[in-house]
């Protein structure tokens, strides 16, 4: 029996939403076969499909909106809903939250991080970093953050404008080396534009070997961002031409290049600015770019497949992403809930050194608004409901996702990682937006 065969059988649940995209997608590129048999059925004809078709088909599988996450939130009124929940102690509402997580197999660990009211930070932890040595997770568990990255490298660039090293509007004419051949429309590209996911960038160069890098993703769990990574997107950028209507697209192409472009502007690598400028002064001693030499790499959470890879049994391990180049501003970044934390306190109440308050409040203000989508600020995106506005960053990686939200209006912050690949964030908005009702309506919500 074909091993996709097998494979689709054996996991119904996780692979027959994308199933007939999956496997179009393998048969014509990967394996160039017209027809196949599965156990005993009728022969399948294949026939072909044209290349945008099937691109777009590669793109779903890495999930289409532009902060690349689903964030419900509790449908709330006054009469109802909104005393239920808000009148119940956070401490067990977090609790019901994470029974929820684990009653659906999201993961094996999940740590929670709250900033309440601008008070003390407080810390739950569930689960083990993996199924098998069973070890309990703490504030200090490693996990991988993903795209909580780009947030420091949006910081780094803030810092450097602070510093009058850069301008937020220093164009890639200006950043990148001479000999690089870029389009009008590239050379016009700004730094400011390349943080805000306003550039006009896709989220990758959309070509034939990348959809085989993501058909061998749902697969195996490898990484797909190699080539991006070693900065092979010059023939893109020769070519690039602006589209007419530029909105938030969230860009990993777009994180690439202003990777390159800060580093040599600085002639520092993101890893020495990050750890000079941001880890070391908040004292975020267990974050970094090399997890292996961080505190506690031997005992980090493992990821596990879970929404995706799409053709891996969830919960089962996946291989750890690794980047060397220019993807490492983009998705690097390892941390733990304790050290999240600190970030996020930093952001709400300040760190004392006034060049980096002026560059995290640069960050935080939001620059594009779109009716129907996140507004953008820099690393940060923009959520607002019920006459409540939030900040926040969403990472998924390997087999990891990881949420870090604030709500500055009301001091609130929270942090949740989990070991497990899952596009939707059931408790971060979820809790952010519950603080901040409850916060005004004290007659409604009395205990907290």
């Amino acid at each position: 029996m074909p091993v996709i065969c097998r494979m689709a059988f054996r996991y119904p649940a996780n692979t027959f939403s994308l199933f007939p995209a999956v496997f179009i997608s393998v048969i014509q590129l990967l394996l160039r076969v017209e027809k196949v048999r599965c156990a005993g059925m009728s022969e399948i004809l294949l026939k072909t499909i044209p290349l945008p078709l099937t691109l777009l088909m590669g793109m779903f599988l890495t999930g289409c909106h532009s902060s690349l996450s689903s964030n419900p939130v509790d449908t709330l009124d006054t009469n109802t809903s909104l005393h239920t929940l808000c009148d119940t102690p956070l401490n067990q509402q977090i609790a019901q939250l994470s029974r929820d997580h684990f009653a659906r197999q999201r993961s094996t660990a999940l740590v929670i991080g709250v900033i309440s009211h601008n008070q003390p930070p407080q810390l739950f932890s569930y689960g083990f970093t993996d199924s098998d040595k069973r070890v309990p997770v703490t504030g200090d568990t490693l996990f991988a953050v993903g795209s909580v990255t780009k947030g420091v490298t949006a910081e780094i660039a803030a810092l450097q404008v602070q510093e009058n090293k850069l301008a937020w509007s220093s164009t890639l004419r200006e950043l990148l080396p001479s000999e690089k051949d870029l389009s009008p429309d590239a050379q016009r590209i700004t730094v400011e534009q390349l943080a805000s996911h306003t550039a006009g960038l896709p989220r990758q160069a959309y070509d034939l070997p990348m959809l085989g890098k993501l058909v061998r993703y749902v697969f195996t769990g490898e990484p797909f961002y190699d080539d991006l990574d070693r900065g092979e997107y010059q023939d893109y950028l020769s070519t690039f031409r602006a589209p007419d209507n530029v909105q938030v697209n969230y860009s990993n192409l777009g994180y690439a290049i202003l990777d390159s472009a800060l580093e040599q502007n600085a002639s520092r690598t993101i890893p020495d600015m990050a750890q000079q400028d941001i880890f070391t002064p908040l004292k975020m001693t267990h974050t970094g770019y090399a997890p292996e030499k961080l505190p506690g790499y031997i005992l980090r959470a493992r990821g596990q497949a879970g929404d995706q890879p799409k053709f891996v049994a969830r919960g089962e391990v996946v291989p750890e992403w690794r980047f060397s180049h220019d993807m490492v501003g983009a998705a690097s970044m390892w941390s733990t809930g304790n050290d999240l934390l600190r970030y996020l306190q930093a952001h709400l109440s300040g760190t004392g050194n006034a060049q980096l308050d002026r560059a995290f409040a640069d960050a935080m203000t939001l620059r594009r608004f779109q009716s129907d989508d996140d507004a953008a600020a820099l690393g940060w995106l923009g959520y607002s409901a019920y006459g409540q506005t939030l900040l926040y960053q969403s990472g998924f990686i390997g087999g990891y996702s990881s949420y870090i939200g604030l709500d500055k209006r009301h001091g609130n912050a929270i942090v949740v990682l989990q070991n497990s690949f899952n596009w939707q964030n059931d408790i971060g908005h979820r809790l952010l937006l519950r603080m901040a009702v409850a916060s005004e309506h004290p007659r409604i919500c009395t205990a907290q």
